[in-house]
């Protein structure tokens, strides 16, 4: 798996047949967007709604949003905070971490979730945080395999939806 920033055109727009396939991955995963509430309908996600949500992620200049490709394929998108609003809260955090549904239960996600921590490893952080929604059963049980544990309970801060708060500590591996 190859991770790399999302690339945006002199304009700062998502080159087209990237949106596409951008598009194609946020549309394939239409259970999260049921109940995630993020796109007006999760049967008809459109470009130009993707690009304007990556757009405001990326306002936020502490924003990234990294793409995983394996085999040449998009078959997953991460959105990290290297810092969160509050300035009590000292971790970076994952905004979003999604996989291609077609390509669920192949390990893409674990590598992914990987890959973003090492990131943040390499950058001096020492934990991470991320929410799930608390109407995702999935997702919580994923990212508890993973080793994150459930450390709190509050409401997102775009959308006042009920969440669970999830911590990992970055361990650093033994020389």
């Amino acid at each position: 798996m190859i991770l790399t920033a999302l690339p945006l055109t002199p304009d700062h727009d998502i080159p087209a047949p990237l949106l596409t396939e951008l598009t194609a991955l946020y549309a394939s995963n239409r259970e999260f967007q049921a109940l995630s509430g993020d796109f007006p309908d999760p049967d008809d996600i459109r470009p130009e709604q993707v690009a304007a949500a990556l757009a405001d992620e990326l306002a936020n200049p502490d924003a990234e949003v990294l793409l995983a490709r394996s085999a040449g394929r998009l078959v997953g998108v991460a959105i990290t905070h290297a810092d969160h609003p509050d300035p009590a809260d000292p971790d970076p955090w994952i905004g979003l971490l999604m996989v291609d549904a077609g390509e669920h239960g192949r390990g893409h996600g674990r590598r992914l979730a990987t890959l973003v921590e090492e990131k943040f490893r390499v950058a001096g952080r020492d934990a991470v945080r991320l929410a799930v929604l608390d109407n995702n059963p999935k997702g919580l049980a994923f990212w508890t395999a993973l080793g994150y544990r459930v450390i709190g309970h509050r409401t997102d801060l775009q959308l006042g939806r009920p969440c669970a708060v999830l911590r990992k500590e970055l361990l650093t591996p033994a020389a």
